[in-house]
């Protein structure tokens, strides 16, 4: 599921003694544990071509409930239920664009728009279309113990990760980084705010969603960015 794009960047970090004790610690895991998401998913975010992301989507670790995990960060299989933190992304969506439409029917009422370019277009969980399009979703973490939350943090993942947000910050221009929650936004730091937009906000769960998600409107200015950069709208 890589993108050949990205394999000089991973056979290098591969090649570091922390990955390989990571890969050491995996082994041990999957061989006497359930592990999510399948071994063959754990890099699914690195399909998206490296040449074609515009935006970055740093969540936390992946669903730790059976069938959920799908290697795309907060994304599920279209067979699944959606999960209550998608629910509020997709609300939120629903909520900023629908807000856009508003703002530029007012600025020009003569306009014709199309409300259903103001919200959200999956039907189900799954965003491998968001991927697609060249949104980069990834968990801080890559991996989880079924039933345990965080279980896997500790181990080299979020050294990993940092080295992931650096390389893109560094070799990509005009990138729209989205950081939701406290471990994302600890990431803040690696990023060249000279040359991308950070958007920071709480962790879209319903534990902290209140607390400054809802509101954010991070994917109207997402796309702002991009169309002041010419570049191609994410059409969430």
């Amino acid at each position: 599921m890589i993108h050949e794009s990205w394999k000089p960047f991973l056979d290098a970090e591969f090649k570091k003694p922390y990955f390989q004790d990571l890969s050491k610690f995996l082994k041990e895991q999957y061989a006497t544990k359930t592990i999510y998401p399948e071994k063959t998913a754990v890099f699914r975010a690195f399909s998206t071509d490296f040449s074609k992301i515009s935006v970055v989507i740093l969540g936390q670790d992946p669903y730790h409930t059976p069938g959920a995990a799908m290697g795309l960060a907060f994304s599920v299989p279209s067979s699944e239920k959606i999960p209550p933190s998608l629910i509020n992304i997709y609300k939120e969506i629903d909520s900023d664009l629908g807000q856009l439409q508003e703002d530029l029917l007012t600025m020009n009422p003569n306009l014709s728009l199309n409300p259903e370019d103001y919200r959200h277009h999956n039907k189900t969980g799954d965003l491998s279309n968001w991927a697609e399009q060249g949104v980069l979703l990834l968990n801080n973490v890559l991996t989880v113990e079924a039933h345990l939350a965080g279980s896997h943090r500790g181990h080299g993942w979020e050294i990993f990760t940092e080295e992931v947000i650096k390389y893109l910050s560094k070799n990509r221009p005009h990138l729209v980084f989205i950081l939701w929650g406290r471990d994302a936004r600890n990431k803040k730091t690696l990023i060249d705010e000279s040359k991308h937009l950070v958007l920071e906000s709480a962790h879209p769960s319903p534990l902290s969603a209140h607390a400054g998600f809802f509101g954010s409107r991070p994917f109207s200015k997402a796309n702002s960015f991009l169309q002041e950069h010419n570049l191609e709208q994410i059409k969430w």
